[in-house]
């Protein structure tokens, strides 16, 4: 009998059903040959500190650092998944093959593996690697297993982060608590939430710590257009531009040709000097100078990754990290939507046959996948790149159609589906015309821009919004000009402050954790430093939510703001290695190079015992008197409905192996913010919950209501 172990019943059901396996058992469906089964994600886990060491089992600076000579894996304390493990220890004792049928990823690995050493397993083991639930993509699968060796360096990887996360999260945790949290609270550290935690404060210190400044801008309007005058860079910008140039060759590239001259105006810093400039050409012709018509092309944006997805959803939707995983992880089970647990945007070479069938299945959208029927379907590199495929190649839809969405699934598959259209659309050919003029020799620009060919921009064209005419402005195409033509003018001066960084947001914050801290536009430049990103896209989502739970972080409308506790923490740790988002990232590129065998997990291990053991005893030696305040923040009003043992039992598991301890009374800081009133109906669809302010609004069968449902929140408003 082959045993076929999926991750989830769902999965196990979508397998058995291809296979032809149709009698269901208790914890497996049996037919033709197949026993199907199934996990519920983890059902095993690594053991806890006691289960090494009884004496680890209190809390105390004496045991540290607690390092195991060997690690080892226990199933996980819950009546279901003993009961599942067992009718898989049984099933998988009888086996004569058994296909592992995981999640096609590091995690889904791990998961699997240690099920089947837990359970003993001894005959060949074969991998079922598919990137989409469709019965096709599942029948194919099976037509071309794996053997299980194949995917040793993904363990062994999956396996050096676990350890890792446990070595560093066990150690510091304890460490931090007794040594700085006055014995009241449980200080939480962990490899990669501390320097996510670490980015948000910095960026909180520096908007607190910015000076405004003030400067002016001299304009004129000449023929109904808005002049500008060109304005020479400091000496601090030519600095910083020259030091970004440095670290990033690409940039250096982009920037060396377009680059002009540094001319103009020195910057306008007081009023005075601004009012002498505008009596100087008041009364002066204006005169044209100069006429440059340039014409581009603009690629179609590139597929989604689980990181641009969740930024795009976050920015158009307001929807958090982890609401568009769970979304989109919801459609690769319904079978419309690939893998999304991906860091590519790319697609590989054997995917492009498939692409015309997607395309003819996507019914909805017939109005703009009917003009690429019938013929050659472009291949281009931006989108086809076997180099920049590993395990999985970017979010796709299935080409089955969609049934039974939820609004929210809509929106998201709405967006994955018009991108993948659009890769195979011609570019948007425009034409931009920088017009120069000056009046008593101060130059002025104004810069126009027109659309010659939309090409793909038809697929996203929509009603424009409020705040997109603003910026469009600059956008406009301009009147004809003659260069030499001259005529009166009304210059202006406006006064203007410099403005400090914008808070981060979890679009914002996702982008600086997958290039370690550098919030960087251009994608190739993304590419080069997503090697070192901290976290995987699988879990950083998870990374964020820890840090709401933690009360490290709140959230103000989109904005994250770090609480009092979130600071101080950041302010307590002295080791670079806990907070900096660049070292933790070098630790992120080695696990990778695990993955790749390029790097021993081994030694990746002990350098992580020894960074741990540095840490340990350089905290130890600290003789000062440093403690954080313990605070709390103000119970929303769903918090407060819950009884006080629920509380207790939920503060208890904040970290994984804390004792229970005497409660010392606690500062409550109180915060009396008023939230913004919702718009009406569905225009109210992903806004903030204004009750519990984690969730987002959904939309139910009879009433609107928060996304945190599940976790306490009570947010309803009936439809009207």
């Amino acid at each position: 009998m082959i045993v076929c172990i999926a991750e989830k019943p769902s999965v196990a059901r979508d397998i058995a059903e291809v296979l032809g396996a149709k009698n269901r058992k208790e914890g497996y469906i049996e037919g033709n040959g197949y026993q199907v089964t199934w996990t519920f994600g983890h059902l095993c886990t690594l053991k806890e500190p006691h289960e090494y060491t009884p004496s680890w089992k209190s809390w105390s600076l004496g045991g540290l650092p607690m390092i195991p000579p060997r690690f080892g894996i226990k199933l996980i304390n819950d009546g279901g998944i003993e009961k599942q493990f067992h009718i898989i220890e049984g099933l998988m004792q009888q086996a004569d093959m058994i296909i592992n049928c995981g999640d096609a990823g590091q995690e889904g690995e791990l998961i699997q593996r240690w099920v089947m050493q837990k359970a003993g397993a001894k005959c060949p083991v074969k991998r079922l690697w598919i990137s989409s639930l469709t019965e096709e993509a599942i029948r194919e699968g099976f037509a071309n297993l794996k053997d299980q060796s194949e995917f040793q360096p993904l363990y062994e990887a999956g396996l050096s982060r676990a350890i890792g996360d446990w070595t560093l999260g066990m150690n510091a945790t304890r460490l931090y608590t007794l040594k700085y949290g006055q014995n009241r609270q449980v200080l939480s550290i962990g490899r990669v939430q501390t320097p996510t935690l670490a980015l948000i404060v910095k960026r909180q210190q520096e908007i607190e710590n910015f000076t405004p400044k003030q400067y002016w801008e001299l304009k004129t309007v000449y023929r109904d257009t808005l002049f500008s005058a060109i304005v020479r860079k400091s000496d601090e910008e030519l600095a910083e531009e020259a030091e970004k140039e440095k670290e990033n060759p690409i940039a250096r590239k982009k920037t060396a040709a377009k680059e002009d001259i540094n001319r103009g105006i020195p910057p306008i810093t007081d009023e005075a000097t601004g009012q002498q400039l505008l009596e100087r050409i008041k009364n002066q012709p204006f005169f044209i100078t100069d006429i440059t018509l340039k014409k581009g092309t603009e690629a179609p944006p590139r597929l989604f990754d689980l990181t641009s997805l969740q930024v795009e959803c976050n920015r158009k939707f307001s929807y958090s990290a982890d609401m568009t995983l769970q979304l989109i992880q919801s459609l690769y089970e319904k079978k419309v939507a690939t893998y999304p647990r991906v860091d590519t945007t790319f697609l590989s070479d054997d995917i492009y046959p498939k692409c015309p069938k997607i395309l003819e299945g996507l019914r909805d959208y017939a109005t703009y996948t009917e003009p690429l029927a019938g013929k050659p379907l472009p291949k281009s590199k931006k989108v086809f790149d076997n180099s920049k495929v590993t395990d999985h190649h970017a979010i796709i839809p299935t080409g089955v159609n969609p049934q039974g969405l939820t609004d929210m699934e809509k929106r998201v598959f709405d967006l994955i589906t018009r991108r993948f259209i659009a890769a195979f659309y011609p570019d948007c050919r425009f034409s931009t015309t920088t017009v120069t003029g000056q009046a008593e020799e101060i130059e002025f620009k104004a810069t126009g821009k027109q659309i010659l060919d939309p090409g793909w921009r038809v697929i996203f064209l929509k009603e424009p919004q409020p705040d997109e005419n603003k910026e469009g402005e600059e956008e406009k195409a301009l009147p004809p000009f003659t260069k030499g033509e001259n005529g009166p003018h009304l210059p202006q001066l406006n006064e203007k402050w410099t403005q400090p960084p914008r808070p981060y947001t979890e679009a914002t914050l996702l982008r600086a954790m997958e290039t370690a801290g550098k919030l960087v536009d251009n994608d190739e430049l993304r590419d080069a430093l997503k090697e070192n990103g901290i976290g995987r896209p699988s879990t950083r989502a998870a990374i964020i939510e820890t840090l709401f739970k933690r009360h490290y972080i709140r959230k103000e409308r989109k904005n994250l703001i770090a609480t009092p506790t979130g600071v101080e923490l950041i302010g307590l740790i002295r080791e670079e290695l806990l907070k900096s988002a660049e070292l933790t990232g070098i630790w992120e590129k080695k696990l990778r190079e695990i993955e790749r065998k390029s790097y021993d997990a081994a030694t990746f291990l002990n350098e992580l015992k020894q960074m741990v053991t540095e840490i340990v005893y350089s905290v130890l030696r600290d003789n000062s008197n440093r403690r954080v305040t313990v605070t709390e923040e103000a119970p929303t009003p769903a918090e407060r409905k819950t009884s006080t043992r629920k509380k207790e039992s939920k503060q208890a598991s904040a970290s994984a192996d804390a004792p229970s301890k005497p409660r010392a009374p606690r500062k409550r800081k109180v915060v009396n913010t008023p939230p913004p009133p919702l718009p009406e109906g569905d225009a109210m669809l992903g806004h903030a919950c204004p009750l519990c302010g984690k969730g987002i609004i959904i939309k139910g069968k009879t009433a609107y209501g928060c996304s945190e449902w599940k976790n306490g929140c009570t947010f309803r408003k009936n439809f009207s």
